[in-house]
């Protein structure tokens, strides 16, 4: 079959899903589609190393949601274990939609919200439940969960599960699920701690790789452009300005506001995200970002772990990355889906070293020169932020406590469980191109 003309009714999806799917405006399935969905169909055990952004959500969503059975009360039959708070909201937003029409139910849990909406959305029953590893085990030891009738298991992002101390959380959630279950693995990398979870917790899987081995360094330009400290926030402005869409790293909390504030005074637009905000500000500062209502992100390593945010056209090092991997995760965030993308390292003399030591590690070799932005590559800018100064702030929690819409993901209508009201309206998930979200 020329795999230009397979249709999601192709790989099996029920037809009820592929009409919802085609009101998306999304009809032609990507390649990690085509290869997983029909190998899970079949109940197979997938192991799939496949990039962010290749459409993973509904290569493990679809076949997932085929196999969901009706829950009781507070016994999903289907999980998916995330890494974080974002990721579980984005696959939510997928899922849900599709869910509704087969009458399935989809509930997202993780830290800081209250434990009282997720309590009653379990006890009306969720089929499908999203999880990050420590809510989902708080939530066992308060007895409000059993995994004893979950036959159906995701592990998203499994390798950053493991750079983040899941493992074993993971693993003992995984003892908990019935022992002759389908479990399903997607990584960006297969190797290490995620190679002995394959080894320990599948049976005779189908392994899947697409794409890159891991970040392709060459599929975005890099600038390392020296400069004292005093000149990294104007620098930063101006980056802004000709690229449009930009995520700003720093290495601390502290270091966060700090830059948010210099370039807010500079008359950019941004939001701020680390772990020291608040759960609601957080969800505000990522939405607007989404949805273009702000021309930048500066945030922490941490905090950034879940972005998964199309359209991202640069990437800018604004304190060194700890090393080659924390650079590959930060660059990794724009060039994505075959678009152009530019990193720029800010690179103070008594760094230069340590970036020197980066470059061998992830295989580029640059030049450290003076910044010269017509090396910057066009970009399509939707807006441009005004060069004026504002005056009058509060402080950073400022910038954070500014209008925009709430997100509660995870809760339809005061539900997003059996018996709960009418349908969320805010639930995203696809959108007018091909393969869908993830």
């Amino acid at each position: 079959m020329d795999t230009e003309d397979v249709t999601f009714a192709d790989l099996g999806v029920d037809p009820k899903v592929v009409r919802v799917l085609e009101a998306q405006g999304i009809v032609s399935p990507f390649e990690v589609q085509i290869a997983a969905i029909p190998e899970a169909m079949a109940g197979k055990d997938v192991c799939c190393r496949a990039p962010t952004g290749s459409g993973k959500t509904l290569a493990f969503g679809l076949p997932l949601l085929a196999k969901t059975t009706e829950s009781k009360p507070f016994c999903p039959t289907s999980l998916i274990l995330t890494p974080t708070r974002e990721l579980a909201e984005q696959i939510y937003n997928v899922l849900e939609p599709l869910a509704w029409e087969l009458k399935l139910y989809v509930l997202a849990v993780y830290g800081g919200v209250s434990y009282q909406k997720q309590f009653k959305a379990l006890d009306r029953g969720v089929d499908v439940l999203v999880a990050c590893p420590g809510r989902l085990l708080d939530l066992i030891d308060r007895g409000n969960v059993s995994l004893q009738d979950v036959n159906c298991v995701v592990l998203d992002e499994a390798d950053r599960m493991a750079d983040m101390g899941f493992m074993e959380p993971v693993c003992k959630i995984l003892d908990m699920c019935q022992s002759q279950r389908q479990t399903i693995l997607f990584s960006a990398t297969l190797d290490e701690e995620v190679a002995d979870l394959v080894r320990d917790y599948q049976i005779e899987p189908v392994t899947i790789e697409v794409g890159p081995k891991e970040v392709s360094m060459e599929s975005m330009q890099h600038l390392f452009w020296m400069m004292p400290g005093s000149k990294k926030g104007p620098m930063s402005a101006e980056l802004i300005r000709k690229t449009g869409r930009a995520i700003v790293f720093c290495r601390t909390r502290a270091g966060v506001d700090r830059v948010g504030d210099e370039l807010e005074y500079d008359g950019v637009s941004v939001e701020t995200l680390h772990g020291g905000l608040s759960q609601r500000n957080r969800d505000r500062a990522m939405e607007r970002f989404q949805h273009g209502e702000t021309m930048a992100l500066v945030a922490t390593d941490v905090a950034a772990r879940g972005i998964d945010v199309t359209g991202v056209n640069c990437v800018i090092h604004y304190d060194p990355p700890e090393n080659g991997k924390a650079y590959k995760h930060r660059s990794g965030r724009t060039a994505r889906a075959g678009s152009s993308g530019v990193v720029v390292s800010l690179v103070q003399k008594p760094q230069k070293r340590s970036y020197a030591r980066i470059q061998h590690q992830v295989g580029i070799n640059c030049n450290f020169n003076p910044p010269e932005f017509s090396e910057i590559p066009e970009f399509e800018v939707e807006f441009i932020a005004p060069r004026a100064k504002s005056y009058g702030r509060q402080g950073s929690n400022a910038r954070n406590d500014r209008g925009g819409r709430h997100n509660r993901s995870g809760h339809r209508g005061g539900g997003g469980y059996r018996g709960g009201g009418g349908r969320d309206s805010g639930r995203g998930g696809g959108g007018g191109y091909r393969g869908g979200g993830g």
